[in-house]
């Protein structure tokens, strides 16, 4: 279940009564593994109903031994104000569209570098809500980019088959996950809690 994003997803999804869409206020369901050590593995889940994960825990863990607990986000959430200041860690996609013929239609295309995944990141700050913070003094032989609190790490490229919904012919899919960890200030409560 682990080695397959495309089974963990489904499986994440099947946790809740009714499938889950994203609704009008934004709301949707989230979800990142973490390896705590070499035994640990965390699943978290962030969504706008509580998840029932038995199946999960059937299916991947020791169902009774109790495995998983559910806390409410919205509490959270309303704390939040402008000029809080956070740690955080995001595992994400980054990608970008390129053209290679005029003529062509864009493609979507995973950033590889860690350069290229900060700057992806830094892109997308304002419209999120939060402004990632500068170091308190970059160094000057540094590239612009290395002068925030921003690490891009866990490059992992994820493939697995997809059926195509006009036909029914499967494609590869690839998908590069990356982790960013850094601090970030709230500008704007309101567009964060939507990200």
């Amino acid at each position: 279940l682990l080695g397959s994003p495309q089974s963990l997803h489904a499986a994440v999804l099947a946790s809740f009564a009714e499938p889950p869409r994203q609704r009008p206020d934004g709301s949707r369901v989230l979800w990142r593994v973490d390896q705590q050590a070499r035994s640990e593995v965390v699943l978290y889940v962030v969504s706008p109903d509580e998840p029932d994960l038995t199946h999960l825990a059937e299916q991947a863990g020791w169902p009774t031994t109790g495995g998983w607990q559910t806390r409410p986000y919205g509490t959270f959430l309303g704390r939040i104000t402008a000029d809080d200041v956070w740690a955080f860690r995001l595992t994400a996609n980054p990608v970008h569209s390129i053209r290679r013929v005029p003529a062509e239609p864009t493609k979507r295309t995973a950033h590889v570098t860690p350069r290229h995944q900060v700057e992806w990141l830094l892109n997308r700050q304002q419209d999120a809500g939060f402004a990632v913070l500068e170091k308190p003094e970059p160094r000057e032989d540094l590239p612009p980019i290395d002068a925030y609190e921003v690490v891009a790490h866990s490059r992992k490229d994820l493939m697995f088959q997809k059926r195509g919904e006009k036909d029914t012919r499967t494609h590869q899919v690839k998908l590069t996950r990356v982790t960013f960890d850094g601090r970030l200030r709230v500008l704007d409560p309101a567009a964060f809690r939507r990200t």
